[in-house]
């Protein structure tokens, strides 16, 4: 799995196809993000933003080797270790961005009442919620389950939307426990909202790389 983890992320970083939805994620916690306001609203923000870029990573992920080369790892691997070494790189760099982020953020905005520690806690806890959730979004839009680009964009991007707004959705609890908190400057970081979006993926992944692998 390391050997295919590692052709998968240099693959990534080759194609630069990681690069727009970094800009993405940049552009909407520069503009959404101020200075010196109070941290968790401003964590909550990044974040939530980290969602589609999540979702957006894994498709890339998914859907970046030619046919020819991917049947080439496919005989020698398996269908089913190398389509799950693609969800785990699309996964893995949004959570790495977002826990970057959470760190910045904290350093610039207002923490009365809250604690550094406390805060980045929480931050990373919330943006992990999104990064997993947005991943599981990313799964389930993209091939064995929808290899037509038009169906498969349109799902992600209404799934994205459900994911943030849907009563359940572990990326809209962690949202509500740090609007709360900004309200009363308390944090509770979201523990089980993450390990619900750990789930979450785990599941979608399992699912997805089974399916990958009867085309075998």
């Amino acid at each position: 799995m390391t050997a295919l983890l590692r052709y998968q992320s240099g693959l990534l970083l080759r194609s630069q196809r990681w690069l727009a939805p970094l800009l993405l994620y940049v552009a909407v916690v520069g503009v959404g993000v101020r200075a010196g306001e109070p941290v968790l609203g401003a964590l909550g923000l990044t974040a939530a933003a980290l969602l589609p870029v999540a979702a957006w990573s894994v498709r890339i992920c998914v859907t970046q080797e030619p046919p020819a080369a991917r049947n080439v790892v496919a005989a020698a691997a398996g269908r089913g270790r190398t389509h799950l070494a693609a969800l785990l790189t699309g996964t893995a760099w949004p959570a790495l961005v977002g826990t970057v982020a959470v760190l910045v953020v904290t350093g610039l905005s207002d923490r009365r009442g809250v604690s550094a520690l406390a805060a980045v806690s929480t931050g990373v806890l919330a943006a992990l919620t999104c990064a997993l959730t947005g991943a599981a979004v990313g799964v389930l839009s993209s091939r064995p389950f929808l290899p037509a680009p038009g169906w498969s964009l349109t799902v992600l991007v209404l799934g994205c939307l459900l994911a943030l707004v849907t009563t359940g959705s572990p990326a809209k609890h962690a949202m509500t426990t740090l609007i709360t908190g900004a309200r009363t400057a308390t944090a509770h970081p979201p523990a089980l909202a993450c390990a619900g979006a750990l789930l979450l993926v785990a599941a979608a992944a399992a699912l997805s790389s089974r399916a990958t692998a009867r085309l075998e």
